[in-house]
């Protein structure tokens, strides 16, 4: 049996962490780009969350990993199996891990339609791309900066529309594609196009820790993994199944998580205060706020929920210098949205007062 690095194990970078888990209670968030030097468990922590993901139900014998609880996502062949009156099988299975390469292609990661048997034969035929053995698990892309545009476009694409549709020549396919995207990248070996970028929904910029007792711990920890994985892996084994069942949990609250007008009004004006372009912000804030929320199982947003997804939403999409990232500070975060909303609340309190008054009571002079 092979035994990966514990997520839990792994020392600092809690920034990286949680935008993981985030993105594991609800990948429709977006995915993350974790841009950082060589060395900083980038994909260590990618492989980790995988592995300690919980196990997800899916229809047994679907090529696709189909939801059997969610027939509004379900592939075209499932939906064809049940319009003829068939009864889909259920199993569970792990979550899956997929390394996307540096070099694949167009049709390797959409999938592929054989025209040619469809005018002879008279069947459609889809073969699966990555975006299938993706759908329910983690898609992994190192290296991403130095992945063709086209391709990350589509990735992103089916992330947020959370389905992968192929057409050709009239023929079409579709299949659910919805995966935790991970992309890490190292800044040195070239930068991503401010489009994509922005596409990301969450960032994160990761360095080595500088703390010499963080350092020790590191070397301690692969050490002991290296010499004896089981070992290690049993030793950890508690805080990863505590971790595994509170996400599996969150999932299930995350879509009930409630939110005031309050709260939106918050996020528009942090947002439109640091002057970010475009409407995509917003709502990935509002995504990992309530993510977080049900993380803490919790079944309403706070002004800490909204600070903590800003910090990750926020960096790359700040208006600076070209090819640059700007630290965004938590605690100034939360002291601009708690400043937002007692404003907005003297607002609320002057119009209701306003709305109370008399109509047609003249001063009194």
């Amino acid at each position: 049996m092979t035994y990966v690095y514990p997520f839990t194990a792994i020392v600092g970078q809690e920034r990286m962490l949680r935008a993981l888990i985030l993105n594991a209670v609800n990948p429709r968030i977006g995915g993350v780009l974790i841009r950082g030097e060589r060395g900083t468990a980038k994909s260590t922590a990618a492989r980790a969350l995988a592995a300690l993901l919980p196990d997800v139900s899916v229809v047994a014998d679907c090529r696709f990993g189909c939801d059997p609880n969610r027939p509004i996502t379900w592939c075209t062949e499932c939906k064809e199996r049940v319009a003829r009156g068939e009864e889909l099988p259920v199993e569970m299975q792990r979550t899956s891990f997929i390394d996307l390469p540096v070099s694949a292609t167009e049709d390797r990661v959409v999938g592929t339609l054989d025209i040619e048997r469809a005018i002879k034969e008279g069947e459609r035929h889809f073969e699966p791309g990555v975006l299938a053995a993706a759908n329910r698990g983690l898609l992994y892309i190192d290296e991403v900066n130095l992945l063709d545009d086209h391709v990350v476009d589509l990735l992103l694409d089916s992330a947020a529309l959370g389905m992968n549709i192929v057409e050709r020549e009239g023929i079409s396919f579709s299949h659910p594609a919805r995966y935790i995207l991970v992309g890490t990248m190292n800044p040195e070996e070239g930068e991503l196009r401010p489009q994509l970028l922005d596409r990301f929904a969450l960032s994160v910029q990761i360095k080595g820790l500088a703390d010499p007792l963080d350092r020790v711990a590191i070397m301690e920890r692969n050490l002991s993994f290296e010499a004896d994985p089981q070992a290690f892996h049993t030793l950890w084994i508690e805080q990863e199944q505590t971790l595994s069942r509170t996400i599996e949990t969150a999932r299930k609250l995350v879509d009930k998580v409630t939110y005031t007008k309050l709260n939106l009004l918050a996020i528009a004006a942090l947002t439109s205060s640091m002057q970010v372009d475009g409407h995509r912000a917003d709502l990935v804030i509002l995504k990992a706020a309530r993510a977080h929320a049900a993380f803490e199982n919790r079944m309403e947003i706070t002004e800490r929920d909204i600070a903590l997804a800003a910090e990750l939403a926020l960096p790359h999409r700040l208006r600076h210098g070209p090819f640059q990232q700007v630290e965004v500070n938590l605690e100034d975060l939360q002291a601009r949205i708690d400043q937002i909303q007692a404003q907005v609340a003297v607002e609320e309190v002057a119009s209701a007062s306003a709305e109370e008054q008399p109509s047609g009571k003249k001063k009194a002079t």
